[in-house]
């Protein structure tokens, strides 16, 4: 099995599309206003937003973005005028992350983890 798509409620598609071309993600899916989709830089993962008459209260769900230069991908995304809710900072599950809102206000982690994403040292080992 793999991950194919997350997708979030938007209030306005057209917005969530500015936004998360300005992330750096590829839109390969237009139908404004009820319904977009993107493709990640790197991996074969997609995004997708759809449509809603009501933002949601806020949610527990965090959307993850690896970036492997995750500090200049920072200062480049605040350069293009994107907020943060938090800078680059190192966490004690051994990744580095920092947060922000899209328009909609769902909470996006971008993050470097590295080896410690899939294999950090507490990692659970197969059970025979």
């Amino acid at each position: 099995m793999n991950l194919n798509q997350v997708t979030l409620p938007s209030t306005d598609v057209a917005r969530s599309i500015a936004f998360y071309r300005r992330l750096g993600l590829e839109l390969i899916v237009a139908s404004a206003p009820r319904y977009a989709r993107f493709a990640c830089p790197d991996g074969g993962a997609t995004l997708s937003v759809h449509h809603v008459d009501q933002a949601p209260p806020d949610s527990p769900t965090v959307i993850y973005f690896e970036c492997e230069q995750l500090d200049e991908k920072v200062a480049q995304l605040k350069q293009d005028g994107i907020a943060f809710e938090s800078d680059p900072v190192d966490q004690d599950w051994l990744w580095r992350e920092a947060t922000l809102l899209d328009p909609d206000r769902n909470r996006i982690c971008l993050y470097h983890a590295g080896q410690n994403r899939l294999d950090p040292p507490w990692r659970v080992t197969a059970l025979a």
